[in-house]
């Protein structure tokens, strides 16, 4: 082998010099490296060493020798235990950039945020006016508020790191001959890792194996276009990086082709580890200058730079331009609360003729306060941190925060079926070859799918057409194994069976093989695995009869390898004949495009002209298995004559062309048991459902109806609209925009889809208003699942670069995680709107306490708050904060998944929101407000005193006590609001509507978030210190004790629940009502076929195309909670 570089008649002689890491001299070492070759740190490594050294660089050894030399298997890769014990030693798999949790910019951030500077502004304020004791309880304020936010902000920071590192790319490997996905972290040397386009290479790999492959190695090495790679040549030791075409180097990304490889170097010692120091330089965060064409800035552009400079950092620091939507949102909130804040505190001074006295200012700081939300912030991010941990649980992992938001409002949902709606375990079911006959498998009942010596084959000289597969009776045919079916074969019968057999064996990537005896494992695409296991039951197995190396020589050698083309939904591979040195080529795929490429096909030992006749012939046949839910693909073959040359760089046209038609195979992938639940579960939540396949239109239709995103009742719906409802990709792009438009309804099915398709169906949706998700998993879904408003990637299956263009990652591929997932982003985003509530109903309360409460004043004419300033921060901080948290932790309400999808435009900011914060607000400042008037006026004698606002006399008796009495009322109100509004409709004591238990329930509800449920307890607990513990009541808090007054208390609690009840009982009447107008009954109650086609199935024709895409829209907004 021993190729040099420079003898590589495609590079030239100035390939040497392309893609050196740092330091390095043309040779490939870097002169440092030279000198202690082998001392074993990373400073000392050389480039195309592995961990430990080697006797030669990687790329000078062959695979088998360096599999000997770091103790690898290429074909069974390590053992478990061994990977295990290999990680102990060489360490984990990455660079060392990430930076993980650190406390001090928690603590920072903590103390250096906007609300937490208004209480900072409140406290000089104190200070400054010689009101200590205000001061001194806020800066205790602060500091609580500092430590509590900094253990709240650093779990939520180690859950979401735990999740990034969740989220990291994933490779394939074999280990003890299984392939599994584990992170990149855990790869280590000896590892035999298989990659295919998409993929992003985990760590430095020495090719063993490579079919059509090329790398983009720009990251690296700077080369813009990708590099084809070649296992079996070698290269000397002072070779280049960007000239070792047997190596494939960490964090590079597969553009063509597929690879197997064994690692020879990890984290730092990789190629990408010589330059991570690079890799890890921070991005600037002063805004560039903008220049002419000269290079040239003038003065303005200076200052315009440093002003937005400015502006940015002043924007971080108000939370307005970082984080999600929802969290800026919030963050803007809380900036015009501040100014609402400021006018208010205007407003008392404005009351009391802007007298300067102490009093006050401390009032006005007071009502300024009543304003802050403090705590809103800090609870949304450890709300969402929590969502994301408990989707984890839920096998969703959520790459982008904005999309925990976004969930909550999916409208539509676009999704694959194979291994997502279907177990992605697929199993050959149906085999015709023409002129012969139809073969059935029946499998063994609990039989492994891979095991090809379990079940039976039927065969039938009838055609598919003739046969009635779903008669009580089965399939015609008598059962027998696949090996007497060969034997009885004779002359032509055999040899055409023999040709499909052979087709079905090469044109075949996937590796099936007995481990031990009577087990049975298999490697691969699960198409390709159930055509492998079937060509294994008549002995046809690729590992016997294809070489494997020298010492294994085989009947058949690959040439080249053409692999699947989405758009040409063909793969093919040419194979060497050893006994008669012919290339044949063999070719599988969707059945409308192999026959298209199909002159000829074989009766007996004649080939004949593949007619028009034949191939309806052959269609209809596939309509068959199609209509039984089987995956139908034809297999082809021809033999490549001699003055061809053939090699993976040329056009596959010229080898996917005449060739000769061998047969159908009809795969069958049954639904996972979870998906019609799931179906349905998205059907009640308003969601529809999409399925974007490649399988032809029968076959998708079939599972379409199984799963129940077809209506069962297909007969009733009118022509065109069923029409429309399932369309191939062909005649769905044929559409202008227009047309797409005019569609009754758009696409539930489309089938034979293509990645340009599933683009063209966001676009549609998105015209028609709808919200929509979509799952992906190969390298040309990446454009539609950007364009997507949640992009769906799969993690067993999707390749990395679906995975980065993605929002989140399904661990599991399951349809019913993304129904989890969606159900999981409708609590989340129902929290944040409790807690919103919660937060600003009690703002609200208190300012206007302290507004109305203006007009008590005392014989020198000052105000007399009814709630202290001390009083006001107890409540905001203290008594408010955990049970804040609390509902954010709330589980699901019981309708949550059977009410339509809610809308981003208003976020939580819906008019049911505002109109309840306000009515609760008023009404809790309308019970305080009475509260401090009965205990001053009606059982007091109505004297305000003097200075009650400085200090306690005995003359204030009345108002301390009155301000006591209103501070328990609203620490009742704020605890008792945070339960009320665990449901926003239901009632407190009748939340669960299919209970039993009618009069303990509400203690069951209570008791299930026991956060929620202690924090409550907790704000009961510590309101009676500051009642009841002398110096701390009159002196702090500026109340005193109070004895009979609780009467005034407990009744005011009665009128609280009763109003919010009243309230709540309103709304339900008003939506019930609401709903009825709309559809006739509740949307709930509605039948679902007829809630998501009733549209369709009542209407007919041509005036249908103003209808909604479904029942939906007559709902939108009926939100119904009884």
């Amino acid at each position: 082998m021993g190729a040099t570089p420079s003898g590589d008649p495609e590079k030239g002689s100035g390939t040497l010099d392309r893609g050196h890491s740092p330091g390095e001299s043309s040779n490939g070492n870097s002169s440092k490296n030279a000198k202690n070759p082998g001392s074993g740190g990373p400073e000392a490594h050389v480039s195309g060493q592995s961990n430990k050294p080697l006797t030669r660089p990687a790329h000078a050894l062959t695979f088998s020798e360096l599999a000997t030399e770091l103790g690898a298997d290429p074909l069974s890769g390590l053992s478990p235990e061994e990977a295990k014990r290999r990680v102990e030693e060489y360490g984990t798999n990455d660079l060392g950039e990430a930076e993980g949790v650190q406390p001090i910019k928690i603590v920072i951030a903590q103390i250096a945020n906007a609300m937490t500077m208004v209480l900072v502004l409140a406290m000089a304020v104190s200070f400054a006016i010689g009101s200590y004791i205000e001061g001194g309880v806020v800066a205790a304020v602060i500091l609580l508020n500092v430590v509590v936010g900094f253990f709240q902000e650093y779990s939520a920071e180690k859950t979401m790191d735990s999740l990034r590192s969740l989220s990291s790319p994933t490779a394939n490997v074999v280990r003890g001959g299984e392939a599994i996905v584990v992170p990149s972290g855990e790869i280590v040397p000896g590892d035999l890792v298989e990659v295919k386009m998409g993929d992003t290479i985990p760590a430095d790999l020495r090719l063993i194996e490579a079919k059509n492959f090329e790398t983009d190695e720009a990251l690296l090495t700077g080369e813009s276009l990708p590099v084809r790679k070649s296992e079996n040549a070698t290269f000397p030791d002072t070779t280049g990086p960007g000239d070792r075409l047997n190596v494939a180097y960490s964090s590079s990304t597969v553009t063509k082709g597929r690879a197997k490889g064994i690692v020879f170097a990890t984290g730092i010692y990789t190629e990408i580890g010589a330059i991570a120091s690079a890799l890890n330089k921070k991005d600037s965060k002063v805004r560039p200058v903008k220049r002419n064409d000269k290079g040239k800035a003038g003065p303005h552009r200076y200052l315009e730079a440093y002003t937005l400079t400015l502006g940015d950092v002043a924007g971080k620091f108000l939370g307005v331009n970082v984080g999600t939507p929802l969290q800026r949102k919030l963050s803007k909130l809380a900036m015009l609360l501040f100014a609402i804040a400021v006018v208010f505190a205007l407003v008392v001074l404005g009351a009391n003729k802007f007298d300067t006295n102490q009093q006050v200012i401390i009032y006005a700081v007071a009502t300024g306060l009543s304003m802050i939300p403090a705590s809103l912030v800090v609870v949304l991010t450890i709300t969402m941190a929590a969502g994301t941990k408990r989707m984890v649980e839920r096998n969703v992992i959520v790459r982008n925060l904005k999309s925990l938001e976004a969930l909550g409002a999916v409208t539509d949902i676009c999704s694959d079926k194979t291994g997502t709606l279907t177990q992605g375990k697929m199993v050959a079911r149906g085999a015709w070859v023409p002129g012969m006959g139809t073969y059935t498998v029946e499998m063994a009942a609990g039989a492994s799918p891979f095991d090809p010596t379990k079940g039976s084959i039927k065969f039938s000289e009838k055609v598919p057409t003739q046969i009635n597969f779903k008669s009580a009776g089965g399939e015609d045919g008598v059962a027998t194994s696949a090996q007497e079916l060969l034997a009885t074969s004779k002359g032509s019968s055999a040899s055409r069976l023999q040709d499909f057999l052979t087709v079905a064996s090469l044109a075949n990537l996937a590796t099936v093989y007995e481990k031990q005896p009577g087990e049975w494992h298999a490697r691969g695409d699960p198409t390709e695995i159930a055509i492998q296991v079937f060509a294994s039951r008549f002995d046809f197995n690729r590992l016997d009869v294809v070489s494997q190396d020298a010492s294994k020589p085989g009947k058949w050698s690959e040439v080249a390898e053409f692999p699947f083309d989405s758009d040409v939904k063909r793969m093919s591979v040419v194979m060497r004949n050893n006994e008669t040195s012919e290339n044949v080529a063999f070719t599988k795929g969707a059945v409308e495009r192999v026959i298209g490429v199909c002159p000829k096909y074989t009766v007996g030992e004649k080939e004949l002209d593949v007619t028009e006749e034949f191939k309806d012939e052959i269609l209809r046949n596939m309509e068959v298995f199609a209509g039984l839910g089987l995956r139908v693909l034809a297999l082809a073959s021809r033999t490549v004559p001699s003055n061809v040359t053939v090699s993976e760089d040329m056009n596959r046209d010229a080898i996917e062309k005449d060739l000769v038609f061998r047969g159908l195979i009809g795969l069958y992938d049954p639904p996972r048991p979870e998906s019609a639940a799931a179906v349905r579960e998205c059907h009640q939540a308003g969601i529809s459902v999409h399925m974007l396949t490649g399988d032809h239109p029968e076959t998708a239709k079939a599972i379409a109806i199984e799963v129940g995103i077809l209506p069962s009742r297909m007969e009733r719906v009118s022509a065109d609209v069923a029409k429309a409802m399932v369309m191939t990709a062909g005649d769905f792009d044929a559409l202008s925009d227009q047309q797409v438009d005019e569609l009754p309804v758009l696409p539930l099915v489309i089938a034979r889809c293509a990645p340009s398709t599933k683009v063209r169906m966001i676009e549609a949706l998105h015209r028609r208003g709808k919200f929509c998700a979509m799952t992906g998993d190969g390298v040309n879904d990446s454009p539609s699942l950007r364009r997507a408003d949640v992009g769906i990637a799969m993690g067993q299956s999707g390749s990395d670069v679906a995975k980065d263009a993605s929002d989140i990652v399904l661990t599991d591929d399951n349809f019913a995680s993304i129904v989890a997932a969606i159900e999981e982003g409708r609590r989340i985003f129902d929290n944040i709107q409790k807690f919103v509530l919660h937060v600003l109903a009690e703002n609200i309360a208190q300012a206007c306490t302290l507004l109305i409460g203006l007009v008590f004043k005392d014989a020198t004419g000052l105000s007399v708050f009814p709630l202290a300033p001390v009083e006001i921060v107890w409540i905001i901080m203290v008594t408010s904060g955990l049970p804040d948290m609390g509902l954010g932790f709330e589980r699901a309400v019981p309708d949550i998944m059977r009410r339509p999808p809610q809308s981003l435009k208003t976020g939580i900011f819906t008019w049911e929101f505002c109109i309840d914060m306000v009515v609760y607000g008023l009404w809790i400042a309308a019970l305080c407000l009475t509260s401090f008037v009965l205990r001053v006026y009606a059982f007091g004698d109505g004297d305000l005193g003097i200075d009650c606002n400085d200090g306690f006399s005995p003359t204030c008796e009345t108002v301390f006590k009155a301000r006591a009495t209103t501070f328990a009322c609203l620490t009742w109100f704020a605890l008792f609001l945070a339960w009320e509004l665990v449901d926003v409709r239901r009632s407190f004591f009748r939340m669960q509507p299919g209970s039993k238990k009618y009069f303990t329930q509400w203690f069951h509800d209570v008791w299930r978030n026991k956060f929620l449920f202690w924090a409550i307890i907790g704000g009961f607990v510590t309101l009676f210190p500051t009642l009841y513990i002398p110096v701390i009541n009159k002196v702090v808090f500026k109340h005193m004790g109070i004895s009979w007054e609780w009467g005034i208390v407990f009744i005011a609690a009665f009128l609280f629940f009763s109003g919010v009840e009243a309230w709540k009982w309103g709304k339900r009447v008003y939506f019930r009502r609401q709903e009825r107008k709309r559809t006739g009954l509740q949307w709930k109650d509605m039948d679902i076929e007829d809630r998501v086609f009733g549209d369709y199935l009542t209407h007919s024709s041509s005036s249908d195309s103003s209808l909604p895409v479904d029942g939906r829209e007559m709902a939108r907004g009926a939100d119904s909670r009884d």
